[in-house]
């Protein structure tokens, strides 16, 4: 139907249904000027996964295509989340301390709207081991998602001290590892603030989707003292 106001409108109703598609068009424009213009190959945190899908190492976020992940790095989460890394990254190069850094936290308040309704926090199995070779400390982790959504595989990340904002004030002698499946809750374990190994046949991670069994070993680089560190505490939501 062809009405006054536009088509496939009826007569009277177009006001409505024109600013939707002028939305929908700009929206669109903008999408297709961000490709053009941003060179996604320079994003240390964009990642295309094996399903096809594109991944926010930064967030742990899934994103059907390049503009939808353009649109998540113009997002709150994202900016707040790439502000507390860059943070980060200069407190540890002495630009910054520890008290500008809680003072820059202070001036913003983000609310992260949830996407999805969450089920709760997967289960987990944590050991504690040493290579008997080097010496090195290390933790295998094991998450159970048995209801993760089809076509996922769980994600995980590092998180300093410095970004999370439910344990205060931050101890710089520990980081946290998250893990990150939808509908579960993201999930942090409070570990070492140790460099990782990332050589070869160290740190590696699978993923079996029999059992929906998500499994992380890492190897710390120190090897001294490898026994005096307990395992990690009870795991803990951060976002």
């Amino acid at each position: 139907m062809l009405g006054r106001d536009g088509i496939g409108s009826k007569t009277g109703g177009g006001g409505v249904a024109s600013s939707s598609n002028a939305n929908v068009d700009r929206r669109e424009r903008l999408r297709r000027l961000a490709l053009q213009t941003i060179d996604l190959t320079k994003d240390p945190y964009f990642m295309r996964n094996h399903l096809g899908t594109y991944e926010c190492k930064l967030c742990l976020t899934l994103h059907n295509n390049e503009g939808n992940y353009l649109a998540h790095t113009q997002g709150k989460r994202h900016k707040t989340n790439l502000e507390r890394r860059i943070a980060k990254e200069q407190h540890d190069k002495g630009l910054i301390t520890i008290e500008q850094i809680q003072q820059q936290a202070q001036q913003r308040r983000v609310v992260v709207p949830r996407k999805t309704v969450k089920i709760g926090r997967p289960g987990y199995h944590v050991v504690k081991q040493r290579d008997p070779v080097t010496g090195q400390r290390s933790f295998a982790f094991e998450i159970q998602y048995p209801e993760i959504e089809a076509g996922l595989q769980p994600r995980h990340r590092f998180m300093s001290a410095f970004e999370q904002r439910v344990e205060q004030p931050p101890d710089p002698k520990y980081q946290y590892l998250l893990f990150a499946a939808e509908p579960y809750e993201t999930i942090a374990f409070k570990i070492p603030s140790v460099p990782i190994d990332k050589s070869e046949n160290k740190s590696k991670t699978s993923w079996d989707r029999d059992t929906c069994t998500f499994k992380l070993q890492l190897y710390f680089q120190d090897q001294n003292d490898a026994m005096l560190i307990p395992p990690p505490p009870p795991p803990i939501a951060l976002e």
